[in-house]
Protein backbone atom coordinates (compact mmCIF):
# COMPACT_ATOMS: atom_id res chain seq x y z
CA UNK A 1 0.00 0.00 0.00
CA UNK A 2 1.26 3.47 -0.87
CA UNK A 3 2.32 5.80 1.96
CA UNK A 4 -0.24 8.48 1.10
CA UNK A 5 -3.02 5.89 1.26
CA UNK A 6 -1.81 4.79 4.71
CA UNK A 7 -1.64 8.42 5.85
CA UNK A 8 -5.19 8.94 4.59
CA UNK A 9 -6.25 5.97 6.73
CA UNK A 10 -4.84 7.78 9.76
CA UNK A 11 -6.78 10.91 8.81
CA UNK A 12 -9.92 8.77 8.47
CA UNK A 13 -9.11 7.34 11.95
CA UNK A 14 -9.19 3.82 10.53
CA UNK A 15 -7.52 1.18 12.69
CA UNK A 16 -6.30 -0.41 9.46
CA UNK A 17 -3.73 2.41 9.34
CA UNK A 18 -1.71 0.79 12.11
CA UNK A 19 -1.98 -2.67 10.56
CA UNK A 20 -0.84 -1.36 7.17
CA UNK A 21 2.02 0.58 8.77
CA UNK A 22 3.14 -2.53 10.62
CA UNK A 23 2.92 -4.66 7.48
CA UNK A 24 4.96 -2.23 5.39
CA UNK A 25 7.48 -0.88 7.92
CA UNK A 26 7.35 -3.07 11.06
CA UNK A 27 10.52 -5.02 10.33
CA UNK A 28 12.52 -1.87 9.54
CA UNK A 29 11.24 -0.08 12.65
CA UNK A 30 12.14 -3.05 14.88
CA UNK A 31 15.59 -3.06 13.27
CA UNK A 32 16.17 0.58 14.18
CA UNK A 33 15.08 0.00 17.77
CA UNK A 34 17.04 -3.25 18.04
CA UNK A 35 20.19 -1.51 16.82
CA UNK A 36 19.91 0.94 19.68
CA UNK A 37 18.49 -1.23 22.44
CA UNK A 38 20.00 -4.66 21.66
CA UNK A 39 16.89 -6.27 23.16
CA UNK A 40 14.06 -7.69 21.06
CA UNK A 41 11.43 -7.20 23.77
CA UNK A 42 12.41 -3.53 24.22
CA UNK A 43 12.52 -3.07 20.44
CA UNK A 44 9.01 -4.51 20.07
CA UNK A 45 7.76 -2.25 22.84
CA UNK A 46 9.22 0.79 21.09
CA UNK A 47 7.69 -0.38 17.80
CA UNK A 48 4.24 -0.53 19.41
CA UNK A 49 4.79 2.86 21.04
CA UNK A 50 5.70 4.20 17.60
CA UNK A 51 2.34 3.13 16.20
CA UNK A 52 0.55 4.81 19.12
CA UNK A 53 2.55 8.03 18.75
CA UNK A 54 1.92 7.99 14.99
CA UNK A 55 -1.82 7.55 15.66
CA UNK A 56 -1.72 10.53 18.02
CA UNK A 57 0.33 12.67 15.58
CA UNK A 58 -1.64 12.06 12.38
CA UNK A 59 -3.74 14.18 12.13
CA UNK A 60 -2.90 17.06 12.35
CA UNK A 61 0.57 16.30 10.96
CA UNK A 62 0.76 15.11 7.35
CA UNK A 63 4.29 13.76 6.89
CA UNK A 64 5.98 14.34 3.54
CA UNK A 65 8.17 11.25 3.86
CA UNK A 66 6.31 8.67 5.95
CA UNK A 67 9.30 6.37 6.53
CA UNK A 68 11.44 9.28 7.77
CA UNK A 69 8.58 10.35 10.05
CA UNK A 70 8.28 6.84 11.52
CA UNK A 71 12.06 6.42 11.77
CA UNK A 72 12.43 9.63 13.74
CA UNK A 73 9.69 8.60 16.15
CA UNK A 74 11.09 5.12 16.82
CA UNK A 75 14.65 6.40 17.09
CA UNK A 76 13.66 9.00 19.68
CA UNK A 77 11.56 6.49 21.62
CA UNK A 78 14.42 3.99 21.52
CA UNK A 79 16.95 6.55 22.72
CA UNK A 80 14.61 7.54 25.55
CA UNK A 81 14.18 3.87 26.46
CA UNK A 82 17.95 3.39 26.27
CA UNK A 83 18.49 6.34 28.61
CA UNK A 84 16.00 4.88 31.05
CA UNK A 85 17.60 1.42 30.98
CA UNK A 86 21.16 2.73 31.14
CA UNK A 87 20.72 5.52 33.65
CA UNK A 88 23.95 6.20 35.53
CA UNK A 89 22.91 4.03 38.45
CA UNK A 90 22.26 1.16 36.04
CA UNK A 91 25.54 1.43 34.11
CA UNK A 92 26.34 2.78 30.65
CA UNK A 93 26.65 1.40 27.15
CA UNK A 94 27.13 1.73 23.42
CA UNK A 95 25.07 4.89 22.85
CA UNK A 96 27.35 6.84 25.17
CA UNK A 97 30.29 5.61 23.11
CA UNK A 98 28.59 6.82 19.89
CA UNK A 99 27.90 10.23 21.38
CA UNK A 100 31.46 10.45 22.65
CA UNK A 101 32.81 9.68 19.17
CA UNK A 102 30.76 12.52 17.70
CA UNK A 103 31.40 14.99 20.53
CA UNK A 104 34.54 16.33 18.86
CA UNK A 105 32.67 17.47 15.77
CA UNK A 106 29.12 18.32 16.90
CA UNK A 107 28.75 21.60 18.78
CA UNK A 108 27.07 21.55 22.15
CA UNK A 109 23.51 22.91 22.40
CA UNK A 110 24.51 26.19 24.07
CA UNK A 111 27.04 27.09 21.40
CA UNK A 112 24.67 25.98 18.65
CA UNK A 113 21.93 28.29 19.85
CA UNK A 114 24.41 31.17 20.10
CA UNK A 115 25.72 30.77 16.55
CA UNK A 116 22.89 29.31 14.47
CA UNK A 117 19.39 27.99 14.61
CA UNK A 118 18.92 24.24 14.92
CA UNK A 119 17.40 24.09 11.43
CA UNK A 120 20.56 25.61 9.94
CA UNK A 121 22.66 22.96 11.67
CA UNK A 122 20.40 20.22 10.30
CA UNK A 123 20.80 21.62 6.79
CA UNK A 124 24.59 21.76 7.11
CA UNK A 125 24.67 18.13 8.27
CA UNK A 126 22.35 17.06 5.45
CA UNK A 127 24.54 18.81 2.87
CA UNK A 128 27.59 17.16 4.46
CA UNK A 129 25.95 13.73 4.23
CA UNK A 130 25.01 14.37 0.60
CA UNK A 131 28.64 15.21 -0.14
CA UNK A 132 29.92 11.86 1.12
CA UNK A 133 30.41 8.94 -1.22
CA UNK A 134 27.65 6.35 -0.91
CA UNK A 135 29.79 3.84 1.06
CA UNK A 136 31.02 6.47 3.53
CA UNK A 137 27.49 7.87 3.96
CA UNK A 138 26.05 4.40 4.59
CA UNK A 139 28.76 3.58 7.12
CA UNK A 140 28.24 6.93 8.89
CA UNK A 141 24.45 6.53 9.01
CA UNK A 142 24.63 2.88 10.12
CA UNK A 143 26.89 3.91 13.02
CA UNK A 144 25.40 7.21 14.16
CA UNK A 145 21.73 6.95 13.15
CA UNK A 146 20.98 3.23 13.48
CA UNK A 147 23.52 2.60 16.26
CA UNK A 148 25.18 -0.41 14.61
CA UNK A 149 28.51 -1.57 16.01
CA UNK A 150 31.63 -1.40 13.85
CA UNK A 151 31.56 -5.19 13.65
CA UNK A 152 27.94 -5.22 12.44
CA UNK A 153 28.69 -2.61 9.78
CA UNK A 154 31.71 -4.61 8.62
CA UNK A 155 29.66 -7.80 8.44
CA UNK A 156 26.77 -6.28 6.46
CA UNK A 157 28.90 -4.10 4.19
CA UNK A 158 31.57 -6.70 3.43
CA UNK A 159 34.32 -4.25 4.37
CA UNK A 160 37.00 -4.93 6.95
CA UNK A 161 36.77 -3.51 10.45
CA UNK A 162 39.80 -1.29 9.87
CA UNK A 163 38.18 0.20 6.75
CA UNK A 164 35.00 0.93 8.72
CA UNK A 165 36.94 2.60 11.53
CA UNK A 166 39.00 4.65 9.07
CA UNK A 167 35.90 5.73 7.16
CA UNK A 168 34.19 6.83 10.39
CA UNK A 169 37.28 8.74 11.53
CA UNK A 170 37.58 10.55 8.18
CA UNK A 171 33.88 11.37 8.11
CA UNK A 172 34.00 12.80 11.65
CA UNK A 173 37.03 14.94 10.71
CA UNK A 174 35.28 16.17 7.57
CA UNK A 175 32.12 16.98 9.51
CA UNK A 176 34.13 18.86 12.11
CA UNK A 177 35.87 20.88 9.39
CA UNK A 178 32.54 21.69 7.70
CA UNK A 179 30.98 22.81 10.98
CA UNK A 180 34.00 24.96 11.87
CA UNK A 181 33.96 26.52 8.39
CA UNK A 182 30.27 27.36 8.86
CA UNK A 183 31.07 29.08 12.15
CA UNK A 184 29.91 26.46 14.62
CA UNK A 185 32.18 26.42 17.65
CA UNK A 186 33.21 22.96 18.74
Amino acid sequence: MEDQVIINLYFDRSENAIAETKTKYGRMLRGIALGILKSMSDAEECENDTYMKTWDSIPPTRPNVFLAFLSKIIRNLSLDRYDYIHAEKRGSGEILLLLDELSECIPDRNNTTEHAEEEELKEIINVFLDSLKADARNIFMRRYWFGDSVQEIAFYSGFGISKIKMSLMRSRKELKAVLEKEGHVI
